[in-house]
């Protein structure tokens, strides 16, 4: 790889995800840019912030293309009001919405003590979709991503219309924990617009509903589930995806896509017949990124973590990706680096680095974020340039 060191300037693309319950993808890439300029005040600098389906996502797309962004409030996922949002893109053509899942349901609504994937629910989800209908959008672009539920999407479908039953004909109660019981999917009483809207998930096409890689099993604990009530909601996803593939037809359990956001993907797809597009396919629609790295020197992306999950849909992995083709060298910042991290370089990450010089409190680490990342930045960049100043040299 090469860095252009010389009379040109330094042309450096800047294309990070958001750090999780932390800062968004713009709030990144504005402290991977002060970085830059400590180190090399002259760089051109292209900033293009990416999103994933999760945080940010809908005011990000909203910025884009000249959008704007609906503030509303909606059921959260313990139950109760929160405030959240969604979008309606600009631009010519019918009326486009991008319902941001994580701004109802997301995982950072959830107070740490009471993390419990099982109770939680995507009512507030469906709500925004309901939101998005009576704006008049009859295209809806759903960001799955940094949710806190586990409900197979049950609770945006009830929102909507649907009723679910056990049995014995009762209808069953929020949560992921109760679709043990699901019998029946009743949408006699579904919204009549959505007979008239495209719905079209971005999402995480490794994410699967059921199985050993399913989403109880992957993502359960890391949204507060033990180890017996994993297995509980892995036999509830079993049982839901049983009871959505009488409903439509299909098995979805292992369909691409269908984990996503704790089985909102599976639940959206066999009721509503929505479609689960790869999210970059979507996203990054709205943003020129392969014409920005092509001419680029060097790339700094960024993530809240770099492990053995990156490679598998995340926002580096993918940046190294679309950069490899033009045989541009990649550095990757995160907030962790996780087991695994290794299997990046073969994902086309040449290079990464955490942004913690020292020890801190989980906490602390949160709330100085930006001025972390700035920091990394500045180190890793001086880095790269004694590595091209020795290049010149030899």
């Amino acid at each position: 790889m090469s860095i252009t060191v010389g009379s040109a300037p330094l042309r450096i693309v800047v294309a990070p995800s958001g750090f999780k319950e932390s800062l968004d993808a713009e709030s990144v890439a504005e402290a991977i840019t002060a970085g830059v300029r400590r180190v090399v005040p002259d760089a051109i600098v292209d900033s293009i912030p990416l999103v994933d389906g999760g945080e940010g996502s809908a005011r990000t797309l909203a910025a884009a293309t000249g959008g704007t962004v609906i503030p509303m409030t909606v059921t959260g996922p313990m139950g109760t009001p929160v405030d959240a949002h969604f979008a309606i893109l600009g631009g010519p053509g019918p009326r486009r919405a991008v319902v941001e899942m994580a701004a109802a349901a997301g995982l950072r609504l959830v107070p740490r003590e009471c993390r419990d994937p099982g109770r939680t629910t995507t009512r507030g989800v469906g709500e925004l979709i309901l939101a998005a209908l009576d704006h008049g959008c009859r295209q809806i672009l759903i960001g799955c991503g940094d949710s806190g539920t586990c409900d197979g999407g049950a609770g945006a479908l009830q929102a909507l219309g649907v009723r679910l039953t056990d049995r014995e004909g009762r209808t069953i109660g929020p949560g992921g924990a109760n679709l043990t019981e699901v019998h029946h999917i009743d949408v006699t009483g579904l919204d009549p617009r959505l007979a008239e809207t495209s719905i079209v998930l971005a999402c995480n096409q490794h994410n699967l509903l059921t199985g050993p890689a399913g989403v109880a099993r992957v993502f359960g604990p890391q949204k507060g589930a033990d180890a017996a009530q994993t297995e509980r909601l892995a036999a509830a996803m079993d049982q839901w995806s049983s009871v959505l593939a009488e409903h439509c037809g299909r098995d979805l359990g292992s369909a691409p896509g269908s984990g996503a956001s704790g089985g909102l993907g599976a639940g959206l797809a066999g009721v509503l017949g929505a479609r689960l597009r790869p999210r970059f396919e979507v996203l990054l629609d709205h943003v020129d990124l392969d014409a920005a790295l092509a001419g680029a020197d060097l790339i700094i992306t960024a993530e809240g973590a770099i492990d053995f999950q990156t490679p598998r849909g995340k926002v580096p992995a993918e940046v190294a990706r679309r950069a490899k083709p033009y045989g541009k060298p990649v550095i990757a910042l995160a907030g962790t680096i996780g087991r695994g991290a290794r299997d990046n370089y073969a994902a086309g990450i040449d290079a990464f680095a955490g942004i913690l010089a020292a020890p801190v409190e989980l906490t602390e680490a949160i709330a100085r974020a930006a001025e972390l990342i700035t920091d990394a930045t500045e180190r890793t960049l001086r880095l790269v340039l004694v590595g091209a100043a020795m290049h010149r040299a030899a």
